[in-house]
C-alpha cells in the first residue's frame, strides 16, 4: 500500500514539474522572471530562445535581416518541434516578424517546412521572386502539391465515378447493358419461391455511350490574397477532375481580371504560378465569363469559391447566378476550399446567394469530393454543421 502511494506522489510530482516546465516555455520572461521557479536545462534553453525569437515581444529578440541566422532558426524549430508545430510557427514568423521577402533566398527555401500556407507566400510573392530562386520555389510547390494529390485524388476519383454511374443510370437498358445485381436487389419483392426465381419488373443498367454520363465542370476561383489556401487546394481539384474522361474541367481563376487556365490543367504546379494573388475582386466579370463558356447548361456543375467580398456590380452578379440556375446550370458556392474552417466573408451576398438556392459554405478538401457528388447527381448539398 505504502508503494503505491509512493508510486502515486512520484507520477504527481512528475506531472506537476513537467507543467511548469511547459508554463516556463510558454511564459519565457527569462530565469525566474516569469514566476514559475522553473530552471531550464540545456535543450529546453535553446527551444526557449526558438521561441523567444518569434512570440518573445518584450525580449523583442527577433531573427533580425540575416538569412543565415533565419535559416539556422528554421533548423533548430525542425529539431524541437513536430511538423505540424514547425508549420504554425514558420507561419507566425512570416506575419510576426515580415520574412516573406527572405523566402525568395535559394537557401531559406531548401529549409522550410513545406506546407499550402507557405505555398500560399511564395505565390503572394510572385514576380518578386528573383530568378535564382525560382526553380527552388517551384521545387517546393511541387512537393506540396504531390502530397495533396497523394492523399486527395484517389478518393476524389473513386466518389465522383460512382456519383457519374448513377447519373447515368437507366431503367430501360439493352439485355447486354443490364447491371444484374442492381436488377436482382431492386426485385426481391417479386421472387417466386414455387418457381425459385425473380421476375424483373425493372429492369437497372447503364447507357453504353460515355456521353450519357459526361458532366462539364467550371472551376472559378477567387485569386485575391485571403484565398491562397484555396487556389492551392482547388488548383490539385481541377487537375484531378481533369483526369477523368466523363468530366470536362475548365478552371477559371480572377481579381479584377479573368484568367482562363484550362490549359495548364495536366500540372497543377503551373496552374499556380499562372495566379496571382492579390488584387481586387471582381466575382461579376468571372462569372459572365464562365457563363459564357456553358454549351450544356443540364450537364454543368459551376462552382464559385470566394469569400464573397464583391468588388463589382453586386446586382448584375446576382442576376447572373439565378440566370444559371434557371437554365439548368448547379451552381455552388464556396467561401472557402481549406482546412482553416468558415473564413471572414461578405454575409450580405452569402445571404441573397441563399435565398436564390444557392447556399455558401466553407468546404475543406476531404468534404470536397462529396460536395461534388452530392453536385453531379442534383442531390442536396452536404453542407457541413459549422
Amino acid at each position: 500500500m505504502g508503494t503505491g502511494l509512493v508510486g502515486t506522489d512520484l507520477a504527481d510530482v512528475t506531472s506537476a514539474e513537467e507543467r511548469l516546465r511547459r508554463w516556463r516555455l510558454v511564459l519565457g520572461g527569462g530565469d525566474g522572471a516569469e514566476g514559475t521557479g522553473c530552471a531550464l536545462g540545456e535543450r529546453d534553453a535553446a527551444m526557449d530562445r526558438t521561441l523567444a525569437a518569434v512570440y518573445g515581444q518584450e525580449r523583442q529578440a527577433g531573427l533580425g535581416g540575416s538569412a543565415p541566422r533565419v535559416a539556422r532558426w528554421l533548423g533548430d524549430i525542425r529539431g524541437y518541434f513536430p511538423s505540424s508545430v514547425v508549420r504554425v510557427m514558420q507561419r507566425d514568423a512570416i506575419d510576426r516578424l515580415g520574412l516573406a521577402t527572405m523566402l525568395a533566398e535559394p537557401e531559406m527555401l531548401e529549409a522550410v517546412e513545406a506546407d499550402v500556407h507557405l505555398v500560399g507566400t511564395l505565390l503572394s510573392l510572385g514576380k518578386a521572386l528573383p530568378e535564382t530562386s525560382r526553380e527552388t520555389a517551384r521545387a517546393v510547390v511541387r512537393k506540396v502539391v504531390q502530397e495533396l494529390e497523394k492523399r486527395l485524388a484517389g478518393r476524389t476519383r473513386a466518389t465522383l465515378t460512382g456519383a457519374l454511374d448513377r447519373s447515368a443510370k437507366v431503367h430501360r437498358p439493352r439485355h447486354r447493358d443490364i447491371d444484374w445485381n442492381r436488377t436482382i436487389r431492386a426485385n426481391l419483392k417479386n421472387y417466386l419461391p414455387e418457381q425459385r426465381t425473380i421476375v424483373p419488373e425493372r429492369l437497372i443498367g447503364y447507357g453504353r455511350a460515355a456521353q450519357a454520363a459526361k458532366k462539364d465542370v467550371i472551376l472559378c476561383i477567387d485569386q485575391s490574397g485571403s484565398m491562397a489556401a484555396s487556389v492551392v487546394y482547388a488548383s490539385v481539384f481541377g487537375a484531378v477532375l481533369a483526369s477523368m474522361r466523363s468530366i470536362d474541367t475548365r478552371l477559371v481563376v480572377f481579381d479584377t481580371s479573368v484568367v482562363d487556365l484550362t490549359e495548364q490543367l495536366d500540372d497543377p504546379v503551373d496552374v499556380l504560378f499562372g495566379t496571382q494573388l492579390g488584387g481586387g475582386t471582381d466575382i461579376n466579370r468571372a462569372l459572365a465569363y464562365c457563363q459564357s463558356q456553358i454549351t450544356r447548361p443540364a450537364e454543368t456543375v459551376v462552382v464559385l469559391i470566394s469569400d464573397l467580398y464583391e468588388g463589382g456590380i453586386r446586382d448584375e452578379m446576382l442576376k447572373r447566378v439565378a440566370a444559371m440556375q434557371s437554365a439548368g446550370v448547379r451552381f455552388v458556392t464556396l467561401l472557402a476550399l481549406s482546412d482553416e474552417g468558415a473564413p471572414a466573408y461578405d454575409r450580405e451576398h452569402a445571404a441573397a446567394l441563399a435565398a436564390l438556392g444557392a447556399p455558401a459554405f466553407a468546404c475543406t478538401p476531404d468534404h470536397f469530393p462529396e460536395v461534388m457528388a452530392a453536385a453531379i447527381e442534383r442531390r442536396p448539398l452536404p453542407i457541413p454543421e459549422n
